[in-house]
């Protein structure tokens, strides 16, 4: 990412051990996949059961768009720091996408707009697949379907490795292919118009309180505001904060009255009670990013003066570095579980004949069990809040054992690769889609630099309090080498001489239609293109020497 973290699961495991849980981990998608579209056409599903093809195109659109939503922040928060004018010509869209991204502080209003998209998408996903009490499919064993539908295991495996962590596999490496497209352009636009709404604007509070708590005032990077511009700001923040609490007091009647899609048997206390610790964990895990992007600035000396943060630096660290992304993944897998957890515990449904909460219309009853108002709380009670937190009092959230323990949890969720799919989902993704490392169109950081368009460093270099995600957490400075791995390398070699072909294809088709408008006969020897080859060097030899030669121009 511009010098970022790149999501890689290539470890010291062997490659048949990696073959083998991208085997098992592929197999239970597929299963699961089966379980839930069985569900649905059968009208087994909550949405389902208006109809089955609704529910159906409804969960392929969430998943889909999720897909945008989660790469276009890998994309989007990692590509700032580099150097525009080196793909305004290779990726106009993507050109476009930074330049209204880079103005003024519009990447924490995207950021804000496209956290409550994510919940909402989840919570729409959670409708149209999560089962009604007691469905029976394909003749499963109820034991099985109790494991998998019933606790919402298979949709979790779904969109997981079908939309988030694929996606930002993706997206880490390719950002500029990425979101090269006018879909990403309409994601970004709603993501804006979200936090633009003021439906958010309760977070500005929290974020002004975070600033004025570490002796920080936010400072913006907008124009000064006008007197009406102003009015209307505080407005848009009264009106949310009314909005917020409204939304709490309709999940909360709904929860003490057992008025919820919440799992039969689980009374309305304990009920509330894991309302608020998933929402808990989730907010934990938001904010353990930014304060691992804080620690990796520091020294080891500074971070061994608190002991619970030098444990969880200890592990993050360790080895050679492998533990960092192994925790983003883990971190992903766990963030989803408990949105689905969150969504079935809010999302309200009443019984045949029980009144309207609050006596309200049928219409707005219909409004509240979307389950959107457990997502509106949860993006800015169980999300921003945390992270706004953590940028604030980075270390002060580390050091704490309930971080150290979600960070074991993380990385046993990653070394299990129940979701080492999402690879091989990542993988046909970029075989369809063409999508090809960053490196082969802009190079790497460092040759960049030698050019003389070096990566604007002082863009997300420290953690800024009352900002949103700073970026990926990366190697701290006085972490050892890290090497790219043999398949990494073959790689990016492949994309590379896979980009020299098309770009001499390009350019033999530049030159004929050069010859025929000079009005030439027949095609001639381009001399500024032409290469001398060795003979004795083997055809794919000469590939290699010849894109080691044109790095300069391909980059």
């Amino acid at each position: 990412m511009g010098g970022g973290m790149v999501l890689s699961q290539e470890g010291t495991t062997s490659s048949f051990g990696k073959r083998f849980r991208e085997v098992y981990s592929t197999a239970l998608l597929l299963f699961c996949t089966v379980l839930i579209m069985a569900a649905i056409f059968t009208e087994q599903t909550n949405l389902s059961e208006v109809h089955p093809a609704l529910a159906f195109v409804l969960l392929v659109l969430a998943l889909i768009w999720l897909s945008m939503v989660e790469g276009s922040q890998a994309s989007l928060v990692g590509l700032p720091p580099v150097n525009a004018n080196l793909f305004k010509e290779s990726h106009e869209t993507t050109y476009k996408i930074m330049q209204i991204i880079n103005k003024g502080d519009n990447l924490d209003r995207y950021l804000m707009g496209r956290q409550f998209l994510v919940l909402a998408l989840v919570f729409v996903e959670n409708l149209c697949g999560d089962p009604i009490e007691g469905a029976q499919v394909l003749g499963m064993p109820d034991a099985v379907l109790a494991v998998f539908l019933g606790s919402g295991i298979a949709l979790f495996f779904m969109t997981s490795m079908f939309a988030k962590i694929s996606a930002q596999v993706n997206a880490s490496r390719c950002m500029l292919d990425y979101v090269n497209n006018w879909f990403a352009v309409f994601t970004l636009y709603v993501s804006m118009i979200i936090e633009v709404s003021g439906l958010l604007h309760v977070c500005y509070i929290v974020q002004m309180f975070f600033g004025w708590a570490a002796g920080s005032p936010i400072v913006s990077k907008d124009a000064p505001p006008t007197k009406v511009q102003r009015f209307l700001f505080w407005i848009r923040v009264l009106v949310s904060t009314a909005i917020l609490g409204y939304a709490f007091a309709v999940t909360l009647y709904a929860l003490f009255h057992g008025e919820t899609t919440m799992w039969a048997g689980v009374p309305p206390s304990v009920s509330l009670v894991l309302f608020f610790i998933f929402m808990a964990i989730v907010g934990m895990l938001e904010g353990m990013q930014i304060a691992f992007f804080a620690v990796a600035k520091m020294t080891e000396e500074e971070r061994a003066a608190h002991p619970w943060a030098k444990k969880t630096s200890d592990v993050l660290f360790r080895g050679d570095g492998r533990n960092l992304p192994g925790f983003m993944v883990g971190r992903q897998m766990c963030v989803t579980m408990c949105f689905f957890i969150v969504a079935r515990v809010t999302t309200i449904k009443l019984e045949p004949g029980e009144p309207n909460i609050f006596g309200v219309s049928d219409g707005v009853q219909a409004f509240f069990s979307t389950g959107l108002l457990g997502a509106l709380i949860t993006t800015i009670i169980g999300s921003i809040t945390w992270q706004l937190c953590a940028s604030a009092f980075p270390m002060a959230f580390l050091s704490t054992p309930i971080t150290y323990l979600l960070l074991r949890f993380c990385l046993l969720l990653e070394w299990t690769g129940l979701c080492q799919g999402a690879w091989v989902v990542a993988m046909i993704e970029r075989k369809i889609r063409k999508f090809k490392r960053d490196e082969v169109y802009i190079g790497t950081p460092e040759e960049r630099a030698a050019k003389g368009l070096a990566d604007d460093k002082e863009i997300h270099k420290n953690v800024e309090p009352g900002h949103m995600y700073p970026g990926v957490p990366r190697l701290p400075p006085d972490f050892g080498h890290r090497t790219n791995t043999l398949e990494d390398i073959i790689e990016l070699e492949n994309e590379l001489i896979e980009h020299k072909r098309e770009v001499e294809a390009r350019l033999e088709i530049v030159h004929k239609e050069k010859l025929t408008l000079m009005g030439a006969s027949k095609p001639a020897e381009d001399d500024t293109h032409a290469e001398e080859r060795d003979p004795s060097l083997s055809s794919n030899e000469q590939e290699v020497a010849s894109v080691e030669v044109g790095l300069d121009h391909i980059a």
